[in-house]
C-alpha cells in the first residue's frame, strides 16, 4: 500500500544454520544409548557433548543456549549414567514451577532403560503425605522446587541422610529466573544445601540451565558460589529469522495519508 512507503526503517535477516554435531570423549553406556535412540535422537549436538564431557570430568556446568536446543539432554544423560552405574548415587532436580517438574519427569522417564530399577519421585506441596516417607527413603532421583527444598527438605536433612550422603548432581533448570531478591534467597538456600551435603560427606556437582543471557558463568558463580564451565556455543539447527523494524506515523498523519 502506498501509504506504507518509508515506514519500514530496517530489515535484519539472521540466516538459517545447519546442525553442528558433537562427539563424546567416550560413548554412552549401551542401554542408555539405546534408550536415547528409541526416543528418535540419533546423535548429539556439540553443546550437548561439551556439557556431558565437562560433567564427566567433575566440573560444574551452566548451559545457556536458546529454547528448543536440547538443554535437558545435557543433564538427563550424565545424571542417568551416574545413577545406573552406581546404586548409591543420588541426584536432585530443582525446577521453579510444579508444571515444569511434571513435564521434565515425563521426558526423563523416556530415557530410563527398560528394566532399570531407578526410583524417582516429585517431592513438593502436591505430594500426598502417604507417599512422602517412601520417596524420602527410596528415591534416587528427586524432583522438587526451591521453596520445598528450603522449608521441607533441608530442615529435616537427618531424615534424608542416605540421600544427601550419595548426592552426585544438583540441577537447577531455568536458572535465569533466580535474580534480584528472589535470586539472593535461592543463592543462600544453595549455600545451605552445600553445607548440609558436606556434613553428610558429599560434594555434588551443579548443573544450571538458562535462557541466553549476557553473563551465564558470572550468574552461575554468584548463585552457587562455585566455579562454572560455561556452555553457550549452540550446535542445534536453526531455521533463520527476519526482524522488521516498523516506524508507523502518528494516527492523524496515517488518516490523512489514506484519503
Amino acid at each position: 500500500m502506498p501509504w506504507y512507503d518509508g515506514q519500514i526503517v530496517h530489515h535484519e535477516r539472521i540466516p538459517p544454520r545447519v546442525p553442528l554435531p558433537g562427539e563424546l570423549e567416550r560413548p554412552l553406556p549401551p542401554k542408555l544409548a539405546a534408550a536415547l535412540e528409541a526416543t528418535g535422537v540419533n546423535g548429539l549436538y556439540r553443546h550437548q557433548t561439551a556439557a556431558i564431557d565437562a560433567l564427566r570430568r567433575g566440573e560444574n556446568v551452566i548451559i545457556a543456549t536458546p529454547a528448543a536446543s536440547g538443554k535437558s539432554l545435557c543433564y538427563h544423560l550424565p545424571v542417568l549414567e551416574a545413577l545406573l552405574e552406581d546404586r548409591s548415587a543420588r541426584a536432585m532436580y530443582i525446577f521453579p514451577t510444579k508444571a515444569l517438574a511434571q513435564d521434565q519427569l515425563k521426558n526423563m522417564e523416556k530415557l530410563v532403560p527398560e528394566g532399570s530399577r531407578l526410583r524417582r519421585g516429585i517431592f513438593d506441596g502436591d505430594t500426598p503425605a502417604s507417599d512422602r516417607a517412601d520417596i524420602r527413603r527410596n528415591a534416587r532421583l528427586l524432583i522438587t522446587n526451591p521453596d520445598m527444598l528450603h522449608l521441607g527438605i533441608l530442615p529435616n536433612h537427618r531424615m534424608w541422610n542416605r540421600f544427601f550422603g550419595g548426592l552426585r548432581y544438583v540441577v537447577f533448570a531455568e536458572s535465569h529466573v533466580y535474580r534480584g531478591v528472589f535470586g539472593s534467597h535461592v543463592a543462600n538456600v544453595i549455600r545451605r544445601l552445600r553445607r548440609i551435603c558436606a556434613a553428610h560427606g558429599a560434594a555434588p556437582q551443579f548443573i544450571l540451565c538458562s535462557a541466553t543471557i549476557a553473563n551465564p558463568a558470572e550468574h552461575a558463580e554468584s548463585l552457587a558460589g562455585l566455579p562454572f564451565r560455561e556452555i553457550a556455543d549452540d550446535g542445534s539447527p536453526y531455521g533463520g529469522k527476519d526482524f522488521i523494524l516498523w516506524n508507523p506515523p502518528f494516527l492523524d498523519e496515517a488518516r490523512v495519508a489514506r484519503r
